[in-house]
C-alpha cells in the first residue's frame, strides 16, 4: 500500500535542480500529488513535495540528501493532514465576513470530530479582479469549494464560474443581482447559511450531498 508523505527540500537555486529532485522521486516510484516552491533565500530555494510512495520513504530521503544540489531534506506532515480541505470566500468585505462566520463555526464543529477544513477569505471588488480570482481558485491546492459573496456579479465572473465548475470545484453564490447565481451550484440568500452549507458540502463527517438536493436556491 502506498504511503503518503511530505518532504521539504532546501537546495541551491539554479536551472535543473527541480528536475534532479523529481527524477529521484520517479526512481523510487513516487507519485507527486503537490509541489510548490515555498521560499527563495539568496542562493537557496525551499521546495515542498507531497507524494504517494511505496515503502517508508527512507531510501528516497537518503538519495535526495546525497544530491550535490541539496543542502537539507526533512520529512514533514502533509498540509492536507494539517489544514485539510479549503473553503475560499471572496467578494464584498461585509458579505465575506458574514459568510466566514458561518463557515468557521461549522468547520469548528466538524474539525472537533476529526475533520481538517480551513477557511480562506479575500475581499475584492471589480469584475476583472473577481474573474481572475475565481479562475485562480482552481489552481489553489486542496481548494474544494468557493463562495461568492457580493451584491452584484456577472459578465466575466459568470464565465469564470462555469469554467471552474467544469473542473470539479463546488461554487456557492449569495442570492445577488447579476448572472453569477444562474451559473453556481447553489444559491443561498443568508450569508451565514451559505458558509455553513459550504463546509457541510465538503465535510466527510456530514451527510449533506449537493447532488441529491431537489432545488438549488435557498
Amino acid at each position: 500500500m502506498a504511503e503518503k508523505i511530505a518532504l521539504l527540500v532546501r537546495a541551491r537555486s539554479g536551472p535543473g535542480v527541480l528536475a534532479q529532485l523529481t527524477g529521484a522521486i520517479a526512481r523510487h516510484e513516487g507519485d507527486i500529488t503537490s509541489v510548490e516552491i515555498v521560499g527563495i533565500d539568496g542562493a537557496t530555494t525551499r521546495v515542498s513535495f507531497e507524494l504517494s510512495l511505496p515503502g517508508t520513504g527512507e531510501a528516497l530521503l537518503e538519495e535526495i540528501q546525497g544530491l550535490e544540489s541539496v543542502r537539507e531534506v526533512t520529512r514533514e506532515t502533509s498540509l492536507m493532514q494539517i489544514y485539510g480541505k479549503r473553503i475560499i470566500i471572496m467578494g464584498g468585505g461585509a458579505q465575506v465576513a458574514q459568510v466566514a462566520i458561518g463557515a468557521i463555526v461549522e468547520a469548528d464543529r466538524h474539525n472537533i470530530r476529526g475533520e481538517h477544513i480551513s477557511v480562506d477569505t479575500i475581499p475584492l471588488v471589480g469584475e476583472q479582479a473577481l474573474a481572475e480570482a475565481v479562475r485562480g481558485v482552481a489552481r489553489l491546492p486542496r481548494a474544494r469549494a468557493l463562495v461568492l459573496a457580493g451584491s452584484l456579479m456577472g459578465g466575466e465572473i459568470e464565465i469564470a464560474v462555469r469554467e471552474v465548475r467544469a473542473q470539479g470545484l463546488l461554487v456557492i453564490s449569495l442570492n445577488m443581482a447579476g448572472s453569477v447565481p444562474e451559473a453556481a451550484d447553489l444559491v443561498v440568500t443568508d450569508p451565514v447559511q451559505a458558509g455553513v452549507m459550504a463546509v457541510m458540502a465538503v465535510a466527510d463527517t456530514a451527510k449533506f450531498n449537493v447532488a441529491r438536493l431537489k432545488r438549488r436556491e435557498f
